[in-house]
């Protein structure tokens, strides 16, 4: 089994990129799908973007569609969220997890890090 890590998270004005990064340790990291989730002050924990476990199949929620970019490398057991043109809606913990399916449901994801703080300011 996985344990992740992410990292890359910060305070950045609205317009700005980040990109964050979550490190996986373990020798399996290729086998799992990943996705990316993220869980705002008051809300409830959201998808946002998941890959499959070699990077040909690719999700996204609507919200992040041609801004984000989720991306993987295998070989540094790490997967990786691009995000441009950030909104302040944007802002949230982000969470990577590892799953059973490349889905859009949190019950399909059963390893997850701790999460990384991003802060889009207006």
């Amino acid at each position: 089994q996985v344990q992740l890590v992410e990292s890359g998270g910060g305070l950045v004005q609205a317009g700005g990129s980040l990109r964050l990064s979550c490190a996986a340790s373990g020798r399996t990291f290729s086998s799992y799908p990943m996705g990316w989730f993220r869980q705002a002050p008051g809300k409830e924990r959201e998808f946002v973007a998941a890959i499959s476990q070699y990077g040909i199949n690719t999700y996204y929620t609507d919200s992040v569609k041609g801004r984000f970019t989720i991306s993987r490398d295998n070989a540094r057991k790490t997967v990786y969220l691009q995000m441009n043109s950030l909104k302040p809606e944007d802002t949230a913990v982000y969470y990577c997890a590892a799953g059973r399916l490349t889905a859009q449901t949190i019950d399909s994801y059963d390893v997850w890090g701790q999460g990384t703080q991003v802060t889009v300011s207006s």
